[in-house]
């Protein structure tokens, strides 16, 4: 992997408020994993009047927090400064595409099919569309790119019971099921490919308009090491701050609650600024934003 310095600044973080009746017991996911090209400056995570938390980490190393809402409003908090690499993802492959005989056995749970990831339900349609393509890279940037070219992108269109198979079946939906679509497609070819969810602010890319939200992409195993693939936009970007990983959006869920309680405010945040001028816990000034536009600001 090539070093780069990481010279640029992130602010990442949500507010959540949920309502409930009676004690509920929660898991959230809100955290940057501390792995690749990204380092955490400063954070702060809060539970309001939950009962006390405590971390841990899940099967896929995520860093979970386990606590418990009480009656009333319950409000989650997560701020983070986070130092992030101005390059864009890579698409270098150090070594030769490792054969599914040959893979480490932790990674072959990433070949399997999944609940919301069903490859096997996909095998005759992968084959018929992508066998012409070479192994490896080639055919990874082919699934995307038809996911991406055939998959219409609908705000609010996100159902959390559609299938991968389901997904390509209707031709539309939003950033987790373009990523499951590319998953199950990579998987149909014993490619290990895992869901990733975090935050991508818009570095070098035009701010679209719509309300940030958490985002929902891919890592696929090639050569040896993971590299991202985004099909909702399709191209490399720069700055993505990974949360959680895992089979599916099962093991990427920001927030898995046992019972009801009704998600009643959400507000997510992901954008680059000055760490001189902006600290976690600030009020929340996007006129300090650095980025949105096509030029890449480095401070």
């Amino acid at each position: 992997m090539n070093w780069s310095p990481l010279n640029l600044t992130v602010r990442v973080g949500c507010h959540l408020a949920y309502e409930t009746t009676v004690q509920t017991p929660v898991l959230f996911v809100l955290r940057p994993r501390l792995e690749g090209k990204v380092l955490v400056m400063q954070e702060r995570l809060s539970f309001g009047i939950g009962l006390p938390s405590y971390e841990f980490q899940d099967s896929h190393g995520n860093i979970t927090y386990r606590s418990t809402f009480m009656p009333g409003r319950n409000e989650v908090r997560h701020d983070a400064l986070v130092a992030v690499s101005s390059l864009p993802d890579s698409r270098e492959i150090y070594g030769n595409i490792v054969p599914v005989g040959q893979l480490p056995h932790e990674l072959l749970r990433y070949t399997l099919p999944s609940r919301y990831c069903d490859s096997d339900k996909l095998m005759n349609f992968a084959w018929n569309h992508f066998s012409q393509f070479q192994h490896g890279l080639p055919r990874v940037q082919a699934i995307c790119d038809w996911v991406h070219n055939n998959i219409e992108y609908r705000f609010g269109s996100g159902r959390s019971d559609l299938s991968a198979s389901e997904v390509i079946a209707r031709r539309h939906g939003v950033c987790r099921d373009f990523a499951h679509a590319a998953i199950a497609l990579c998987r149909a070819f014993n490619l290990p490919a895992r869901y990733v969810t975090g935050h991508l602010p818009d570095i070098g890319f035009i701010d679209p308009g719509t309300p940030m939200d958490f985002h929902a992409y891919c890592e696929v195993y090639l050569g040896n090491e993971w590299l991202t693939f985004d099909p909702r936009f399709n191209i490399p970007r720069i700055g993505r701050v990974k949360v959680a990983h895992g089979a599916d959006a099962v093991d990427g869920a920001f927030a898995t609650i046992y019972g009801e309680a009704n998600l009643t405010y959400f507000e997510v945040w992901a954008y680059q600024v000055n760490p001189l001028q902006v600290s976690v816990g600030d009020p929340l000034n996007k006129s300090l934003r650095l980025d949105g536009t096509e030029t890449l600001r480095v401070c």
